[in-house]
């Protein structure tokens, strides 16, 4: 059961496929560009829309306001240090702005930013410096049915090879856990031996840690020297590995809003310090007011609670269960933050330049009302300037996110029943052309029109 009691309700929208059909439509066929009243159940992200605790509110009501040195920070910082290890901690509006200040110190044009598998904005930042992405995402990764418990892992003779190279490697990243592999969550012993080889090439290592707390979950379940340790501990230890670490808070902060870069070395702080300053805000505020802050702070310390995590796992893997037994498979074995749904498997009638998984996430909202996101093609896809697709994405996904504490398992229970109203008839799914398709983080900009 979840390890909490509902205090405050908000209604949510139930409307009809009439409704949502004329919506899609005048949406362009893009879920990003549906209001709030047009959406029944929510799983676009997990990013910001989680609940906030009875402590994290009491905790905003101390928030401080003044413009320097408010005691929100303070407070802040002092939680973000014990948790990280590093000494110079800057708060952010959003992970984001912390990917944007660190490459815009760390990385120069034409060099490379290696990775497990970095998301789209992080993918967008790098490229805004001109620097180039290169994923190395582990051979364990390509089997989405296998029960590999590290697919989030790098591929670590891949990135050897590229730090021994001639190309020049401004930084490795490691995301945690590995939102566009597939929510899969990153070893230990692979994030130790990354840290080895970045100390050994003299590269600097940093960690998406968004997610950090669920990747500690994951690793106490599937690391066998870890079964004894506590989420916190496990955390705790990965950042050590690290040099610094940029952090969406929205995740595993569960928060509305708020961002931390955390660094260690001096020099490089006071560069990231500057460009906080001239964009974001003072280095003791970052563009968050003292209640988020706050709440920022409750919310660190809450999310590696043994319960609060296991429920979260448990949820996400009952919802999983549910989509295979109304005949749709997803990525396994299951992460904490989302499930991942095979469209590809499900919809083979549609070919990838027809947006295999933008065509179910769309059938989703279309039939039940659930928002949700596509992480295929329309993502990853290669596309020219007149929206035809040059070379599609590996896999097509669709991405359900869970809310953190936001949902109960009937919620749950009804967005599996609407992939089994789906499941019966897939080959009445169309698919979709581009008629609009901007060159940079396509997504959240791009419209479509139905292929029937």
């Amino acid at each position: 059961m979840e390890p909490y009691r509902i205090k405050v309700v908000e209604p949510i929208p139930i409307t009809t496929r009439d409704y949502r059909e004329r919506r899609y439509a005048e949406a362009g066929y893009n879920q990003f560009n549906l209001t709030a009243d047009d959406v029944t159940i929510d799983l676009l992200s997990d990013s910001g829309t989680g609940a906030l605790s009875a402590e994290q509110q009491a905790a905003g009501m101390r928030g401080d306001e003044t413009y320097a040195g408010a005691r929100s920070f303070f407070r802040f910082r002092e939680v973000a240090e014990e948790l990280t290890g590093f000494p110079h901690i800057f708060p952010v509006h959003q992970g984001r702005a912390a990917e944007r200040i660190l490459f815009s110190a760390l990385l120069k044009p034409g060099q490379l930013s290696v990775g497990n598998t970095h998301f789209d904005t992080t993918r967008a930042n790098v490229e805004l410096v001109g620097a180039v992405v290169r994923d190395l995402p582990c051979p364990e990764a390509a089997d989405l049915d296998s029960d590999a418990p590290f697919k989030g892992d790098i591929d670590l003779v891949a990135l050897e090879a590229v730090l021994a190279g001639p190309e020049d490697v401004g930084l490795v990243l490691m995301t945690i856990t590995n939102n566009g592999g597939g929510g899969q969550p990153v070893s230990m012993a692979n994030l130790e031996a990354v840290s080895a080889l970045c100390r050994r090439f003299g590269v600097p290592f940093f960690l998406d840690a968004a997610r950090f707390a669920e990747n500690a979950w994951l690793v106490t379940q599937r690391e066998e020297r870890y079964r004894d340790h506590s989420p916190r501990d496990v955390a705790k230890l990965a950042f050590r590995l690290a040099d610094g670490c940029v952090v969406s808070l929205k995740k595993d902060g569960i928060v509305h809003i708020g961002g931390m870069l955390a660094l260690a070395d001096t020099e490089l702080a006071k560069q990231c310090e500057l460009l906080l300053i001239a964009t974001e805000g003072f280095r003791t505020y970052g563009g968050l007011s003292g209640r988020d802050l706050d709440m920022c702070a409750q919310g660190l310390m809450e999310v590696t609670h043994p319960a609060y995590l296991k429920e979260r796992a448990d949820a996400t893997a009952y919802l999983a269960q549910c989509a295979r037994e109304a005949g749709v498979d997803s990525v396994t074995p299951t992460g904490v933050h989302a499930v991942y749904l095979n469209a590809g498997r499900l919809l083979p009638h549609i070919p990838s330049h027809q947006f295999t998984g933008h065509a179910l996430a769309s059938e989703l909202y279309l039939a039940g009302g659930v928002r949700c996101a596509e992480l295929g093609s329309l993502y990853l896809g290669e596309i020219n300037e007149s929206g035809e697709l040059l070379t599609p994405a590996p896999f097509e996904l669709v991405r359900l996110a869970i809310p953190r504490r936001v949902y109960t398992r009937s919620h749950l229970e009804y967005v599996a029943e609407t992939l089994a109203s789906i499941a019966k008839h897939p080959e009445r799914v169309p698919g979709y052309r581009l008629t609009e398709a901007p060159a940079v983080l396509r997504p959240f900009r791009a419209r479509l029109d139905q292929v029937r």
